[in-house]
Order: C-alpha cells, then structure tokens, then sequence
C-alpha cells in the first residue's frame, strides 16, 4: 500500500536566504502568506508532519488547528546542518571558501562542509524518517512541512536523479511537491 506525501517547503524566513541549516529563523509575512497560498486548495489531508523548526512547525500547528488535522513534529525532516556555513550566503562562501563550495555543488554527498553534516548521514535520517512514515500511514494522505534539502533529497530519489544532481532540483519557499511512497521507500512523483 501507497503513502500519499505532499512536501510543503517553508515560506521566506525572516534572516533570509543562504544556508539556514539547523538555525531556527521565524516567517516573514511573505513566508506565511506563501504556504497559506500553496496549501489553500489542496485537501483532505489525513495528518501533518514537520520539522520541528519553527519556520516549519508554527504554520504545521496553523494550518491543524484551522483543518482540525493531528499534527506530529519530526526531527529527524529537519535541515541538513551546514556546519560552519550555517548562515553565509553562496556569495560569502566564494569569498571565504570558493573551493569547498564549488566540491559541495559538484558533489554533495563526496565533500562536507567544514563541521557539517554529511549528505549521506542526512540520507539515511531523513529516508529512515519516511520509512516510519510509510509504515505508520500507509494508505493515508500526509502533508509534510519541511525544508528545502528535505525535499531535494526526496524529489531527487522519486526523479532517478545521480547524486551528484542533488543541488540542483529546484524548490522554492512555500513549493509543494507530491510523491508516493511504496514499500522499501520506493518514491514517485505524482504530477
């Protein structure tokens, strides 16, 4: 039996853009308004799941509360944590360290940044969190509220995309994205 998993991807975050990580920035109002207006026809969902983080976790609370929907708090959809570049635009990173992000951008999962995670550990936790996921829900329609390597990760897997491409799916604040998820966390995007 099928997961039904649509990926919320939070709005615009009040520290901007860069490599936000495990930081745990607030929604601007364009960052609200963005996921109200990416959710408002799209339903039944049967629960929400999020990232704890509160760009994730207070428009998930929002948007239970206005559906009636449980809500669950996931730890382990959170961001990748970028380490020392937690923060630092692409822009500072080519004045700071242009080699370690140009072998980040040609290979995520061959080079981590300085203190970070690495992508395959990130892998592994977040393709761990969508197997509880299948297995807890299968059959039922999930919205997943989270961040944007989250769903890179997942789009990349359900697209047969080379590691290597990771970086360059694209998903923008308040994208949402749908998948099916199999057995053995075999993903599909439904389009």
């Amino acid at each position: 039996m099928t997961l039904r998993l649509d990926l919320l991807r939070h709005g615009e975050t009040e520290l901007g853009g860069g490599l936000r990580g495990s930081l745990d920035d607030a929604l601007t109002a364009e960052g609200w308004a963005q996921m109200r207006a990416a959710v408002e026809q799209q339903k039944p969902w049967d629960r929400l799941v999020s990232s704890p983080l509160q760009r994730c976790a207070r428009f998930a609370e929002e948007l239970g509360a206005r559906l009636n929907l449980p809500v669950t708090l996931e730890k382990d959809l959170q961001e990748l944590h970028f380490g020392a570049w937690e923060g630092q635009s692409a822009a500072a990173l080519m004045e700071t360290d242009a080699q370690g992000l140009g072998l980040f951008w040609a290979d995520p999962y061959g080079f981590t940044p300085p203190q970070g995670e690495p992508v395959i550990e990130f892998s592994q936790r977040v393709l761990g969190a969508i197997a509880r996921l299948h297995r807890a829900h299968a059959g039922e329609r999930v919205l997943l509220i989270s961040h944007g390597g989250v769903m890179r990760l997942l789009l990349a897997q359900a697209r047969g995309l080379p590691r290597e491409q990771l970086l360059n799916v694209e998903v923008v604040h308040g994208g949402l994205f749908s998948l099916q998820v199999c057995a053995d966390v075999v993903l599909k995007e439904v389009v």
